[in-house]
């Protein structure tokens, strides 16, 4: 059913006055000029794996059993070197990074669901801030995240109440130590806990509480998508929004519902100009549920 029309203004300021956990997809770097140079999405990612590596037909377009397949029968050093492979090109920040990166509000939560290294670039303009990234178990057993300086330089937990910005990337990074949640076993140790919040840091679950959510360049399609955004996104308000354009597939029409994401239908390099280019008028977006 349609919804009245949500203003442009309405969103801005709520990010503006730090209101609103911006949470970014793969689909972020469509708005990268000239096109992204790494895998902008989880099937071109898994056509990146399966280039390099083979693994049995069947499973060539699942990213998660394809990278199990490489760790399990070719090591899991084989699978790091092809993920930091595909994301070693640095991805210049677009425009949408750049106007997350001088929202002066803080502090200031971005949660990115993706391994290249854009929003991490864009926050270089700022002097306070920090990010922290899941790591994979097979790697560091027993420690679910690391936390990181700007410099690069792994940080103590208690570093990250003084940064006015978090990057919070719950699937790792290329940058800076190339940690990527990526194999079916990576996930099955994350979702095993994850219904009690273990993997999720405690500044993480600070700074969400309360908060809007807009996720930008998502999509909500197979479970693991829809279960990453439910539980980064618990315990905050009871009211969000979604730039998702084109149709919805039936799971993504419930996942909205259930967790009262109003839809703004209307592609992201459309949103991003409006947001960018107009901030705090009263522009109005055409939502849906």
């Amino acid at each position: 059913m349609d919804k009245p029309d949500a203003p442009l203004g309405e969103i801005s300021a709520y990010l503006e006055e730090g209101g609103i956990v911006p949470y970014l997809g793969p689909g972020v770097l469509d708005l990268v000029p000239g096109g992204s140079p790494v895998p902008k999405s989880p099937e071109e990612l898994v056509q990146r794996l399966v280039a390099k590596s083979s693994v049995p037909f069947k499973i060539r377009g699942n990213l998660t059993a394809a990278a199990q397949y490489i760790e399990n029968f070719k090591h899991r050093k084989t699978l790091v070197g092809i993920m930091a492979e595909a994301f070693a090109p640095g991805v210049p920040p677009t425009a949408l990074h750049k106007y997350l990166a001088r929202i002066v509000r803080k502090p200031l939560l971005i949660v990115d669901a993706w391994y290249d290294n854009a929003m991490e670039t864009a926050l270089e303009v700022r002097n306070l801030w920090g990010q922290v990234q899941g790591v994979s178990q097979s790697e560091h057993f027993g420690t679910w995240v690391h936390y990181f300086r700007p410099n690069g330089m792994q940080a103590d937990p208690f570093e990250a109440d003084t940064w006015d910005t978090l990057l919070y990337k719950p699937l790792g990074s290329i940058s800076p130590e190339k940690n990527f949640l990526v194999s079916d076993t990576d996930f099955v140790e994350v979702l095993t806990e994850i219904d009690i919040q273990t993997p999720i840091p405690d500044i993480v679950q600070q700074l969400r509480t309360g908060q809007h959510f807009l996720f930008l360049g998502c999509r909500f399609r197979n479970q693991l998508e829809r279960t990453f955004a439910r539980q980064v996104m618990k315990r905050s308000s009871d009211r969000h929004w979604a730039v998702l354009p084109g149709e919805l597939t039936r799971n993504e029409a419930r996942f909205l519902q259930e967790q009262n994401i109003i839809r703004i239908d209307m592609t992201l390099e459309e949103f991003t100009r409006r947001l960018t280019g107009e901030v705090g008028q009263p522009e109005k977006l055409a939502v849906a549920v």
